[in-house]
């Protein structure tokens, strides 16, 4: 058996329902639903604000950390639908990120998902203002898992703390201030790791962590979480660092080469493509060994997952 096989070994045998991609989109239909109907009818919000919010959550693109959240809470037997309000959260932080690092002052680039930036529809201002609602808007939603759903109070709590924590100073945005002074200058690529770890990786540990409380996890299944995430979350951005050198711009959306004319340092500059390319494959071989002992009900989605992000060309 190939170490990529992605049947799920160690699980009850039972055969999956369908492959990977459908169950991708079947996901991303839940969530984006979630996300459209995420402002509560009897709230009046400013009609250029929402436009703005919606207009960057419903650009596309792959909703990999709702799907982490849903898969992770599958993975312990728990309730898809209670999984969705903090799917849609993440989804609202992670955009947030973007309508953000797109703005002049940050990486100033003029599409993203192959759509104009926020700030070059909506201009500067409401695009930051859309950032900032997505944001907070993300903390209510994670509150309609309790509220909507039943899941206990204590849960719902623990996913807001690790949120605040993951995607606040010590995490993605530790990591994207550690980005941009890198643009000055890394040196070596511990560097370029914790930059990695904690703007990108920080957000998929988030999601997995979330997705099992939202399943009642134990400590262990939550340990075997974390370490799966800090593995895929790596493996992802070396990935990205790889594809902007190689890969194809159509599926992409975006230009290739903008890390060249940034002047960012990444992992193929520091080992080159091809060991990249290994460092990927080792890391996602790290992930599979820690779901596979983490005591799940069915952990075949997240390693389908593992491999479907190693594999990926945009």
């Amino acid at each position: 058996m190939s170490p990529f096989d992605s049947s799920p070994e160690g699980n009850a045998g039972e055969p999956l329902r369908e492959p990977i991609e459908s169950y991708i989109a079947i996901i991303n239909d839940l969530v984006t639903t979630e996300l459209e109907a995420t402002i509560p009818e009897a709230w009046f919000v400013p009609e250029n604000l929402h436009k703005a919010m919606q207009y960057s959550l419903m650009a596309g693109g792959k909703r990999l950390r709702p799907l982490l959240v849903v898969a992770a809470c599958e993975a312990l037997g728990g309730s898809r639908t209670a999984a969705l309000p903090v799917a849609a959260a993440i989804e609202m932080v992670h955009t947030y990120s973007l309508v953000h690092d797109d703005l002049p002052a940050m990486d100033n680039d003029d599409y993203r998902r192959g759509k104009l930036t926020n700030h070059k529809v909506f201009g500067e201002a409401t695009a930051i203002l859309a950032g900032d609602a997505l944001l907070t808007h993300a903390f209510y939603s994670i509150v309609q898992a309790t509220r909507r759903h039943g899941i206990p109070a204590e849960s719902s709590l623990a996913i807001v703390e690790e949120l605040a924590e993951m995607a606040g100073p010590r995490g993605m945005v530790g990591g994207q201030v550690a980005d941009m002074e890198g643009e000055q200058g890394l040196t070596n690529l511990e560097q370029l790791r914790y930059i990695h770890e904690h703007k990108t990786g920080d957000l998929f540990i988030f999601s997995l962590l979330a997705g099992g409380r939202i399943a009642g996890a134990d400590e262990q299944q939550l340990a075997a979480l974390r370490e799966f995430g800090t593995n895929i979350g790596l493996a992802f951005q070396v990935q990205d660092d790889i594809l902007d050198l190689i890969g194809d711009e159509g599926k992409l959306g975006k230009k290739t080469g903008s890390d060249i004319e940034q002047q960012k340092v990444t992992y193929p500059f520091f080992i080159g493509i091809e060991a990249s390319k290994s460092e990927v494959e080792r890391l996602t071989l790290a992930a599979r060994k820690a779901v596979l002992g983490g005591g799940f009900t069915d952990a075949s989605r997240l390693l389908e997952i593992a491999d479907y992000l190693m594999k990926r060309d945009h």
